[in-house]
């Protein structure tokens, strides 16, 4: 019979026999890890070699080309050193390009995340937010080359053709209204000499004898709508009458310096009396064209003061020298403002809502809780923004090309726009064309630096 104490031990090492986990047969350790890493590996090559091939022909050869290209003289055959970058900095159409892509940089991305900055905010509170979302963000899903065809089209000259000019025009004429015969004249043969661009009679008026003030020159569609055919004023004593009108019959067979039938009064145009170089007297011309000034008139000369031939206002000249660079920045803040609104929106609605309402509740105005609560607040995506645009600023080219006309192409020259000239036009050089190529992508490398560095603290948060 066994003691119990002698039970007791055989009883606990069963059973620390039956929960031992049973050896397994394995491969050698050695063996194990040959296969597995060895066979990984080769996977893993198997499936990045195709895309480091195409990074190698697409992004790795060209860079490295272009750097040693742009080292070369125009021929390719002898080494130029540094001077295709000193021609970059001493030309002054490369110079212009320069001085337009810092305008660029500086200027467009700013503005456009501004931009979508107060829509997103603005919009965050109303109920056609997302509809008004939806409008401003539409320009994305159009191509460049398209936006650059719409905005040609929107900074033309003629105001019967470009928009921008048809509003700035119709602002301009609610305030100060153009003359309606601008291109009127007189002939040799009729009684008025210039002085200018002002009509003075050549002979001083007599009260009681009615004087002719005819002009040519005003095409039929400028008359004014109600005007009425002409007629001989009549002889009024004490006052100075007479008739300003247009001598042309339509057809021809009309007469000089006489009032013929058809004929149409020149109203609304403006008559002075002037004596001693003082005006004693003005009126306007009614409808068929018969004006009447007091006594005070007679014996000076009449005169129809250059107000009434002032040329009509047609606008700004978007695409001229001074102004194309900024018109061509608005058109490209047109499509990214949409962009930078949608992704400013997105961490807007991540802001969280009891910071904001415990600013409020402290005493904060609307534009303190917007300056030291949200924007801070949405920083890291401002930068995002930022960085984004900033990059895409710097080869904007498609836009530029297609706006700027020939003659103002120089004026909105940028870096990306003088490659595509340097290489490939009427007179290249390759190895200026790849210096520019270089140059940019120096621009570029401290931009995608700083977005790495921030997205690597944005991990480690």
């Amino acid at each position: 019979m066994a003691s119990p104490h002698g039970g007791e031990g055989a009883g606990s090492g069963a059973a620390e026999r039956a929960t031992r986990p049973a050896p397994s047969v394995t491969a050698p350790r050695s063996r194990v890890r040959a296969s597995v890493t060895g066979t990984r590996g080769l996977v893993a090559a198997g499936f990045l070699l195709p895309a480091l091939v195409l990074l190698g022909a697409l992004v790795v050869y060209p860079i490295g080309y272009s750097l040693h290209r742009s080292f070369f003289d125009k021929s390719g055959s002898s080494f130029a050193g540094f001077d295709n970058y000193a021609e970059i900095f001493s030309d002054d159409t490369l110079l212009t390009a320069v001085r337009n892509n810092a305008i660029w940089v500086v200027v467009a991305p700013t503005v456009a995340t501004a931009l979508g900055l107060v829509f997103a905010v603005l919009t965050e509170r109303v109920r056609w937010g997302t509809a008004f979302k939806l409008v401003v963000f539409m320009p994305m899903a159009i191509s460049m080359l398209a936006a650059g065809i719409i905005f040609r089209l929107v900074y033309e000259h003629d105001p019967e053709r470009g928009v921008a000019n048809a509003v700035w025009v119709g602002v301009h004429d609610t305030f100060a209204e153009s003359s309606g015969f601008p291109r009127a004249h007189p002939l040799p043969a009729h009684p008025l000499r210039a002085e200018g661009r002002a009509y003075v009679t050549k002979q001083p008026v007599t009260a009681g004898r009615p004087v002719r003030l005819p002009l040519i020159g005003v095409p039929a569609e400028k008359m004014p709508a109600d005007a009425r055919p002409a007629r001989e004023a009549a002889p009024h004593g004490g006052r100075v009458t007479g008739t300003a009108w247009l001598d042309f019959t339509k057809g021809g067979g009309g007469r000089t310096n006489a009032v013929d039938a058809g004929e149409l009064g020149l109203k609304g145009i403006t008559v002075e009396a002037v004596r001693d170089g003082e005006v004693v007297a003005t009126t306007t011309a009614a409808a068929d064209g018969t004006f009447s000034l007091p006594p005070a008139a007679d014996g000076s000369y009449l005169r129809l003061p250059q107000s009434n031939f002032r040329e009509p206002y047609d606008g700004v000249d978007w695409l001229g020298p001074s102004l194309v660079t900024p018109a061509i920045i608005g058109a490209y803040v047109w499509m990214w403002a949409g962009f930078a609104m949608v992704l400013i929106a997105a961490g807007l609605a991540a802001v969280p809502r009891e910071l904001l309402e415990a600013a409020r509740m402290d005493g904060a105005s609307e534009w303190q809780v917007f300056r030291k609560v949200t924007v801070p607040l949405l920083a890291p995506v401002l930068a995002v923004v930022l960085v984004t645009l900033t990059i895409n600023v710097l080869k904007v080219f498609d836009l530029v090309f297609v706006i700027a006309p020939g003659s103002a192409q120089d004026d909105a020259n940028v870096l990306a726009l003088q490659l595509y000239r340097s290489s490939f036009g009427t007179d290249a050089d390759l190895g200026v064309g790849s210096a520019i190529a270089v140059l940019l992508l120096l621009l570029v490398i401290p931009v995608m630096l700083f977005n790495i560095r921030r997205i690597r603290r944005e991990t480690r948060r």
